[in-house]
């Protein structure tokens, strides 16, 4: 019995009888060559992206974020500053008017005078900044001497009784800080207007200072927080620069991994760069395996074509399509090999085992039309194989069973439920295999059958294909059918 003598990917399932094939019978990439790529319609051309600077970004986040709280910063304490500047000013304008009113009493002839002269000699001085004046209905207006021969303007139509402040542009040469006041002094009924007005220009002078040296300060405090941005980034990405350096030194070097101790939040990148590494050694290493196995098993077909052809041997063509064929079977092993590798690599696949069994059983079921084939357990069971490899791996246990097995193939899927794997039993009511014999029935080449057709390789591609997806392949005995019982482990897709 030669369980491993079976075709690479069941015959049937490339209907080539049908004028329209049902994509759920064929193989993932059937209809379109082995190998082929479909064109989406509509597909737009991948765009390169833009190469974009880690450092710049980190530099620009940092500029924004700097100038907006310098910005902001600023504003807020110009305007604190420029407050109390101003407060001081009209406190001591407030403290003059309190003074004037506090000295004032009316004399006789119902004029204002002051029982005791004002301390500040200002107000003497003409033109000095700083003035005084008293209004009042029906009275001449008493101005300071420092007015001279000018007045200050004043609206007596309504009542302040708080102090008054707010900015004047009266004097067309001379902005002032105007701080008045009306009250009723003893003994006269007329409201007086009490005035005390002072230039601008030295609070003004002091808050352009103030600015003067917040522009300097923060234009200092925004380049040495540039520079600290500069140096920090500079400091924080040199172990990206280290990590560069030491990948040119692994393509200079000839070394496999890189060794060079890193902190923390780089160590996860070197780590997953010295895992491609190694993957990509693993497979260096696994396709020369591969070309060596592959002209090892070619080496020998070859031998005896030569052999019978150099002595014309009279069955040189039976014996030149005999190898052929086992030539072909041996490609199309490397090259299952080769597509499982190369499918593994692109990503975790999701295929529907149920959808791939009754594809397959579909197909056998044109080669051996007598033998009764049944699929039972999980319709929903997803395993992280590639469709095509899953339908050739089906494939050739489903065919070994019914040209092996006694007319009836169970397929169990998912026999194991719960298990982190999908479990899935392919059973026959065939004779089975002893168990001695069931590990070397995995080896290329081994057959126990020699009376049927085949090369061997049908079960050896089963176990490579399976391994390549980190799943396992094991014989054992059928308990309900007496045969042969494959139990297949594949890794389960979430």
């Amino acid at each position: 019995m030669d369980l491993a003598t079976v075709s690479t990917t069941p015959p049937t399932l490339r209907a080539p009888d049908r004028s329209v094939p049902d994509a759920g019978d064929a193989p993932n990439g059937a209809l379109l060559g082995e190998g082929a790529v479909p064109e989406q319609a509509g597909s737009a051309p991948v765009r390169e992206r833009r190469k974009s600077s880690l450092a710049g970004r980190m530099m620009a986040i940092a500029a924004g974020w700097i100038l907006i709280l310098l910005l902001a910063g600023g504003f807020a304490l110009d305007r604190t500053l420029t407050r109390l500047v101003e407060e001081n000013f009209d406190n001591q304008l407030n403290y003059m008017l309190t003074a004037m009113i506090a000295s004032a009493e009316v004399d006789d002839n119902g004029d204002v005078y002051f029982n005791r002269p004002l301390g500040d000699q200002r107000f003497l001085e003409p033109n000095s900044g700083l003035y005084w004046q008293i209004s009042g209905k029906g009275h001449d207006d008493w101005p300071s001497r420092s007015l001279w021969d000018r007045s200050l303007k004043l609206r007596t139509d309504h009542l302040d009784d708080k102090t008054h402040i707010y900015n004047s542009n009266q004097f067309a040469d001379e902005p002032l800080r105007i701080a008045e006041r009306s009250v009723y002094l003893p003994g006269s009924k007329t409201k007086w207007w009490f005035v005390v007005a002072s230039s601008r220009e030295e609070v003004d002078l002091q808050i352009r200072r103030i600015r003067s040296i917040l522009a300097w300060s923060f234009a200092v405090l925004g380049l040495g927080l540039f520079a600290m941005a500069f140096v920090q980034n500079w400091i924080g990405l040199g172990p990206l620069r280290r990590v560069r350096a030491a990948i040119q030194d692994l393509r200079t070097t000839g070394a496999n991994r890189i060794n060079e101790p890193l902190p923390l939040e780089v160590q996860p990148l070197v780590d997953e760069v010295n895992a491609l590494l190694a993957h990509s050694q693993l497979q260096a290493e696994e396709a020369r395996t591969h070309a060596g196995n592959l002209a090892h098993a070619l080496k020998t077909p070859l031998t005896v074509l030569t052999n019978a052809a150099t002595a014309q041997a009279p069955d040189l063509a039976d014996t030149v399509i005999r190898e052929s064929r086992t030539m072909k079977r041996h490609v199309d092993h490397h090259l299952a090999r080769a597509r499982a590798v190369g499918r593994r690599a692109v990503g975790h696949a999701h295929t529907s085992v149920c959808e791939s069994a009754r594809a397959v059983r579909r197909a056998v079921e044109r080669l051996y039309p007598d033998t009764r084939f049944d699929i039972a357990g999980s319709d929903t069971a997803r395993v992280s194989i590639e469709r095509q490899d899953l339908d050739e791996l089906l494939g050739n246990l489903i065919e070994n069973a019914a040209k092996y097995g006694g007319g009836s193939v169970f397929v169990t899927i998912d026999a194991e439920a719960g298990s982190k794997n999908c479990v899935i039993w392919v059973e026959d009511d065939g004779h089975g295999i002893p168990e001695t014999e069931r590990e070397r029935i995995f080896d290329r080449g081994a057959r126990l059958d020699t009376g049927k057709p085949g090369t061997g390789l049908g079960l050896a591609i089963v176990r490579d294909v399976i391994e390549i997806y980190g799943g396992s392949v094991s014989l054992g005995e059928s308990e309900d059918l007496g045969g042969l019982l494959v139990k297949l482990i594949l890794p389960r897709s979430d």
